[in-house]
């Protein structure tokens, strides 16, 4: 593991502590987390930087220097991100980092397209934050997220695509055929094609101890990270609809158990998923009208979850291998919102969806939403399988797609 080098001081109630740490967490900037009000010495050291006030977060990096609350413009800035093109207008853009828009880069670019690829957070996505990836054809022994990451982000970049980070987009406008794309640092860029690759953001409990422990024995892909716990004694879910069942299920192949903490008094599934967990011989078991109040951890590996009935503050504990959050999905879609066609939960619309819908559309490209030159791919896209491989495949097959757009203009 890469030793840290820029060292967090604050609190757990403090937002701006939660923010930059996530922060740091999404560009793979390994750092130490020290809590003040847990360590006095660490409470005197803050005081002593800010001249006896105490301000966090105090963020100290390797050589002394510090930042006192820090934006994320300010912290990417700091770590030397580029958040700022070279130029105004490219034949593609790409608003996500992701495996499909990262791919999509990648095949863009080597076709000659001028490209420009912007990510909020850290390249990779979701992909980047799995402990391994061991379904993903070409590596027999399997791959970190976030060596994969790297890896596609580096071949990338060998095509000059020119990528920017911690940069958030804003709108979208369309101006005489040309789409133009505003972010929050006040730039804006346009385009003859669009690719949006924002992917989906797992909903979160946002509890004590959640964020830490993501990737170390918080996870939210049973398929991707299941296998990791081949053997172990109990799994928990937190969940009780489809994919917290379904998944649940599918985590008995690995673990001897499976315990569901359900929110509600009953499950949410489907009637042949609730079937299979009520048999005899079912290896799931479910506790109903569970609150989880924190996890806990020692030697960065969850040990403990801690949680609450409705009716009762008596709080409980359970010591699983691993615990899966399954409490939904919401696609990063926020600023397409009355711009493109979404399926109610927020998922982008793309070719035949759309055609189905309304007749009087002339047929889109794959990939292509209701308008013209706007391409989807990947986990924001309704209908997406929401896996690495087939992030990879339509990042591919959406950049043919652009490429027979940009032939036809």
């Amino acid at each position: 593991m890469t030793e840290s080098k820029i060292t967090v001081y604050g609190a757990y109630w403090c937002p701006d502590c939660r923010r930059a740490k996530k922060f740091l967490g999404e560009q793979f900037v390994p750092f130490k987390w020290i809590d003040i009000e847990q360590d006095k010495e660490a409470e005197g050291y803050v005081l002593q930087k800010n001249n006896g006030k105490r301000i966090i977060p105090t963020i100290v990096f390797e050589d002394d220097s510090f930042l006192v609350e820090p934006s994320n413009a300010e912290l990417a800035k700091k770590l030397g991100l580029k958040t700022e093109a070279k130029k105004t207008y490219y034949d593609l853009i790409i608003i996500g980092g992701g495996p499909a828009g990262l791919t999509a880069a990648i095949y863009a670019a080597r076709e000659g397209a001028d490209t420009l690829l912007i990510e909020r957070s850290g390249l990779g996505g979701q992909a980047g934050i799995t402990v391994g990836l061991d379904n993903f054809p070409g590596f027999p022994e399997g791959i970190s997220g976030q060596e994969f990451s790297e890896r596609v982000a580096q071949q990338a970049r060998r095509f000059n695509v020119e990528i920017l980070q911690a940069v958030d987009v804003e709108k979208l406008e369309n101006e005489e055929g040309y789409h133009e794309v505003y972010t929050s640092d006040g730039k804006h860029y346009h385009s003859s094609a669009l690719l949006i690759a924002t992917g989906a953001s797992y909903r979160r409990l946002e509890v004590p101890g959640e964020y830490d422990y993501i990737g170390a024995g918080i996870h939210f892909c049973a398929t991707c990270d299941g296998p990791f716990y081949k053997g172990a004694k109990e799994i928990v879910v937190v969940g009780g609809g489809n994919s917290a069942v379904e998944e649940g299920l599918h985590l008995t192949t690995f673990a001897e158990k499976v315990t569901l903490l359900v929110r509600g008094d009953k499950l949410t599934a489907s009637q042949i998923a609730i079937d299979k967990v009520n048999e005899p011989n079912s290896k799931v078991e479910v506790k109903y009208n569970v609150i989880v109040d924190a996890f806990e951890g020692k030697d960065s590996k969850l040990k403990t979850i801690k949680y609450h009935y409705k009716d009762s503050d008596k709080t409980e504990e359970i010591h699983p291998a691993a615990a899966f959050v399954f409490i939904g999905q919401t696609p990063n879609s926020e600023f397409l919102k009355d711009y493109v066609e979404m399926d109610k939960y927020g998922f982008v619309l793309t070719g035949h969806d759309l055609t189905h819908q309304n007749g009087e559309l002339s047929i889109p490209h794959p990939f292509e939403t209701n308008i013209s030159g706007i391409f989807v791919a990947g986990d924001v896209r309704h209908g997406s399988t929401k896996q690495v491989a087939s992030a990879v495949g339509e990042g591919a097959a959406a950049s043919i797609s652009i490429r027979e757009f940009l032939r036809s203009r």
